[in-house]
């Protein structure tokens, strides 16, 4: 147990310092980053630019393929054992009705619902939680709300910290920020904030869980080609250092190192793993199971698809200020922009793996 504190709080101190002591050391001012609500514009950022969309485009072209010629490597796969169907659980059916009532209230500009216009985001998040845990367990006879009750609800806070560390990551480089939330207070919109981003971790692992349920899905996935390296730790480190500079640099230059907002956290919470010997996410790569690296990018790919459709009519929504790739918009994401939710959905699952170790320790 003292190991797991350890490590977790050492992953923390460093998340959260890095980035702010970059600032620190060129002289910023600090105070705009902990405005609430988030309202000051103070990055400018670099125009659209070609060349960067096509590099771009090509790393998400090769992403693609990978995973099309590792889903295609075992097209005669045995799909596993027959799947006996359940009936849908009545929850499900209330997750439904959340999910279509909200959207119509986040849609609308009905006059009786403008005291709740802002607050539609939270039941529409409820009701995809439960009707995705439905269907799972329509596939499979169970699912986590109903195996794990315990870790399940356990995740709601854990996730509103999670998020908020994101939202303390965009506060250095401001690729989306907010409309609608001007009439909040400072206390409750970190109340509001803090339920809605309650809800991004359980509907990611629920949503990797009921993907877990297809064999076309997973058996190819498990029986792929090993990724091995003699010098892991060595790597670890170097990767860790890199990670760890990017990030403290992250406010300085924020034009440039912005991806790094999804991938240096990860980067960092893996390589602390590998380095202190605990068994890292893509540690089952070494025998070919690319499971932890597909299913949860996937999940959050599916739910970055749902939280912008929902987002782009919505009272209180986000808006995307993304540097040299501000075209091509899926809603309001501008289309490369959802290549971010991959090692996103990744950093969830570590995350979610960390949590699981304080959960059997206690």
């Amino acid at each position: 147990m003292k190991q797991i504190f350890l490590l977790t709080s050492s992953l923390v101190v460093l998340l959260i310092g890095l980035p702010l002591l970059g600032v620190l050391v060129t002289g910023q001012e600090v105070a705009k980053y902990y405005e609430f609500p988030p309202l000051t514009h103070y990055v400018p950022h670099a125009p659209f630019s070609w060349p960067a969309f096509i590099a771009l485009a090509c790393l998400g072209l090769l992403v693609a393929t990978l995973l099309f010629l590792q889903l295609q490597s075992q097209p005669h796969a045995s799909p596993g054992k027959k799947i006996r169907f359940f009936t849908f659980p009545w929850w499900g059916y209330c997750g439904l009705l959340l999910i279509l009532t909200g959207w119509v209230l986040a849609w609308n500009r009905f006059s009786w619902c403008a005291p709740v216009q802002a607050h539609t985001f939270l039941p529409l998040w409820f009701g995809y939680i439960l009707l995705v845990n439905g269907l799972t367990t329509v596939r499979k006879g169970s699912c986590m709300l109903q195996k794990r009750p315990g870790y399940f609800f356990a995740l709601f806070p854990v996730s509103a910290g999670f998020w908020w560390f994101f939202e303390y990551l965009n506060r250095f480089v401001q690729n989306w920020y907010y409309l609608g939330i001007e009439d909040f207070s400072a206390i409750s919109y970190v109340i509001h904030a803090s339920l809605s981003f309650s809800t991004v971790l359980p509907a990611v692992l629920s949503t990797e869980e009921f993907l877990c349920t297809f064999s076309k899905l997973t058996v190819p996935l498990k029986r792929s080609f090993p990724v091995t390296c003699r010098k892991g730790k060595t790597l670890a480190l170097i990767l860790f250092l890199i990670s760890g500079m990017g990030l403290s640099a992250i406010g300085i230059w924020p034009d440039l190192l912005f991806p790094l907002l999804w991938l240096s956290p990860l980067i960092i919470i893996v390589t602390v793993q590998k380095v202190t010997g605990q068994p890292a996410l893509l540690d089952p790569l070494s025998h070919g199971d690319w499971r932890p690296l597909w299913l949860p990018a996937l999940a959050a790919l599916v739910c970055g698809f749902f939280w912008e459709l929902w987002n782009v009519k919505s009272y209180a929504h986000w808006v995307y200020s993304i540097p040299f790739v501000q075209k091509g918009h899926i809603f309001e994401m501008p289309v490369l922009g959802y290549l971010g939710y991959l090692p996103f959905g990744l950093e969830c699952k570590a995350v979610a793996l960390l949590m699981e170790k304080w959960w059997k320790a206690g």
